[in-house]
Order: C-alpha cells, then structure tokens, then sequence
C-alpha cells in the first residue's frame, strides 16, 4: 500500500526543505531548497562539519564571504548527487535591497557551479522578493539563470514576479498562518482556521488560480509549513517544499490524498489582471500588513543567520 508521500507525488513535485543529505536519501524528492537558517542548521552538526574544512582548505586565501558562497556550492553540489532535479541556492540576504549586487553575487554563484560541471540548469537562485530583487531576477532570467524568488507572502509579489518571468516563486505558507495567529489571539479558533481555511494556504491557492487563469508559466512551490494538513489541502501545487519532520510523517501515514488544486478548474474562474509595476507593487505590499511585515522579518532572520555563518567561518579559520 502506497503511503501520503507516493500520493502526493502523483500530484505535486516534493522537494526537500532541508540541507540534511541523509533525510534527502531516505525520502527521495525530486529537488531541494537551501537557505541561510538551513545551512547554518546543518554545518553545526559534527556530521557536515567537514565540508566546511574542506571548504576553507580548498581556498585558504578567499574572504569570509568567499568561502561562504563556496561553501553554499559544496552542499548543492552534494545534494545534486542525491536528487534527480534541482537545487535552490540563496544569493545573501544583506543584498535583499541592492539589484546590482544581487546580480553580480547570483552571477558568481552560477560561476562556480559551473566550474564544477554542473549545468545552470539544474540550479535555482534564490533572492527575497523585494522589488529590487525582483528587478534582479528578471535581468538574470534574460540570462539563462533561473531563479526561486523566496519570502514571498503576498499577491502583490506574486504578480510582480510573474511579470518578471521568474523560473518559480515560494510562498511561505506556514509563515502566513503565523501571523494571522498571532494577529487574531484569544480570538483564534483552530479548526475554523484548519485544511483549505488556513490563511497560509488560501494565499497560495489564490495565487496558483491567479496563474493558472492568466496562463503564466512561473512555477508555484508552497513553502514553510507547519502542518500536514497545510499540505494536503495544497496537493496539485506545482511543488512543495517540505521539511523532513513534515517527509516522515507523510510516509508514515495510508490516508489518502486528493488533489485540492487544479489548472483545469482554475481556468474557468473569472480572475482580473493585476497591475505589475512598481507603483501598484508598492501599494499593494504596504496596504497588506501581513505580507509587508513578515517579508521585512523574515530578511532580518536570514542576515542574522548569514552572520552567524560568517562567525562560524572565520572560527574556523582562526
């Protein structure tokens, strides 16, 4: 008998929310994602501890920055020897506001990739969804170098993003359901808020109808979940990204699962264009609390954990 995670697969893309090779090994998704909190969750591990030595043996004299994007490269390169498809790797969260720089660090990044023979397009980077990340993504994208737009919890971000012809955006389910959480305190009642009433996943499913009406091609991966119920309601997304606690618990169960999204069905709905430029994306995203303040956090997270990083780098080389 098949488990939920042979399910979903028949519907949705899994990809692994993690940098633990050994969780990748056990549940076989197609692709991986990476980010700042992840990698510095993994290289504390005795375990991976290696590939940062081996990093800063390879290249004594590079910068702590350096080695940080050598090192974000020696994992991708590892979990692209796990997993058929693709892995997202992170541009650093401190350039969230400078498009050149975004540019040059995801030009770097592919650079390196590509000094190890593997191919751009096996390779997602990923950049905050801040307008001039997105500005970044698009001239990337002219480029060849497709991109995962990350921090992503709004419709105004969505459409701005599909405008930009981004390979594929990640909005951060379990995030939103925070918020809304924490916005509606003693007033929260779980079940009311559970399955396709979560507002994590109302905000995905609005943009996947969004999409799939206006025939945009930009791939839609659910992210950051803190349920398996979040998931199930968004089986037929184009991917999900799903940590390994959230893996195991699927493969442990026989329940079964239905696709809650369809194209097909998104196609009949009467959905209006939403304007693209930056005027429209800045008033959307300062009308929308929710998505204007865990975007601002969420980037204060990732640059808190990126120094970290550099701290555990620079140790390392004392």
């Amino acid at each position: 008998m098949s488990n939920q995670l042979d399910e979903l697969r028949k519907f949705t893309t899994v990809v692994a929310d993690t940098g633990d090779f050994q969780s990748m090994r056990e549940h076989r998704p197609t692709d991986a994602t990476t980010n700042p909190s992840l990698i510095l969750k993994a290289i504390q591990k005795e375990v991976y501890r290696p590939l940062l030595e081996q990093t800063i043996q390879d290249h004594p004299d590079a910068s702590t920055l350096e080695t940080l994007d050598h090192l974000l490269v020696k994992f991708g390169k590892q979990i692209l020897d796990i997993v058929p498809g693709r892995v997202s790797t992170e541009v650093d969260a401190r350039l969230s506001f400078d498009t050149d720089a975004t540019i040059q660090r995801a030009r770097h990044l592919i650079a390196l990739y590509e000094k190890e023979n593997i191919s751009r397009d096996r390779i997602l980077i990923k950049i905050a969804s801040t307008w001039e990340g997105i500005n970044a993504a698009r001239i990337l994208q002219s480029e060849g170098i497709k991109c995962n737009m990350t921090l992503l919890f709004s419709m105004a971000q969505a459409v701005a993003c599909a405008d930009a012809n981004v390979q594929l955006i990640s909005p951060f389910v379990g995030r939103i359901y925070d918020w809304h959480k924490k916005n509606a305190g003693s007033d929260w009642v779980e079940e009311d808020n559970a399955g396709v009433n979560d507002p994590g996943v109302k905000s995905v499913t609005r943009i996947f109808n969004y999409f799939k009406k206006h025939d945009i091609k930009t791939e839609i991966m659910g992210a950051s979940f803190r349920n398996k119920g979040q998931i199930i309601a968004l089986a037929g997304c184009d991917l999900l990204t799903i940590s390994p606690e959230l893996l195991a618990s699927l493969t442990a169960s026989n329940e079964v699962i239905q696709p809650a999204l369809s194209a097909e069905e998104s196609g009949k709905l009467d959905i209006e264009p939403i304007a693209a430029n930056e005027t429209a994306f800045r008033f959307m995203l300062n009308e929308d609390a929710m998505g204007t303040e865990k975007l601002a956090e969420g980037i204060r997270a990732f640059v808190a954990d990126s120094i970290k990083l550099d701290r555990i780098i620079e140790q390392a080389r004392a």
